[in-house]
């Protein structure tokens, strides 16, 4: 639930999101239910807004993938969250830090005013923005992201639409 004003009245609003995660390094379960198993290296968009839109919030969600040492399965080498001019690289061999358009940064971390915060989460990193994007990632072989449900069908990428 989220707090919105209704009428003049602060009124608690249900929200919905779409989930998406890659796992693995190959094993991807998309926004609309379908999974599928997809072994390529290389840099992949998960998820970006299909047709540019003033009314949509500007962002996308990549990952690398490499192939590990004595494995046919590729990982996770890094994933790239972009929202407007900000950039934040999380790298698999640098737990507990991010890149911030290319400085390196521990975390907790609140930019542009809060609209993008990013912090620690169990194991995890976690990047929120103002508009619900969230991008949990283990540093390893995890990713998840979730969308509010009024972006369904607006997105594209691995993650599908």
């Amino acid at each position: 639930e989220r707090c919105e004003m209704v009428d003049g009245q602060p009124e608690c609003v249900q929200e919905t999101f779409s989930t998406c995660w890659l796992a693995g390094g190959a094993h991807y379960h998309s926004f609309d239910g379908k999974t599928f198993d997809f072994m390529g290296t290389c840099a992949y968009t998960l998820t970006t807004i299909c047709n540019p839109d003033p009314t949509l919030p500007v962002f996308s969600v990549e990952v690398k993938k490499e192939e590990k040492e004595n494995s046919k399965v590729p990982s996770i080498s890094s994933i790239i969250v972009r929202v407007d001019n900000i950039t934040v690289t999380a790298v698999q061999s640098e737990n507990g830090m991010v890149r911030v358009n290319n400085q390196r940064s521990r975390l907790p971390i609140s930019l542009s005013h809060g609209k993008l915060r990013i912090h620690q989460k169990g194991k995890s990193m976690l990047i929120q923005s103002n508009f619900n994007l969230k991008v949990l990632y283990n540093w390893d072989d995890h990713v998840a992201i979730k969308l509010p449900a009024t972006l369904s069908g607006k997105v594209c990428g691995m993650c599908g639409n």
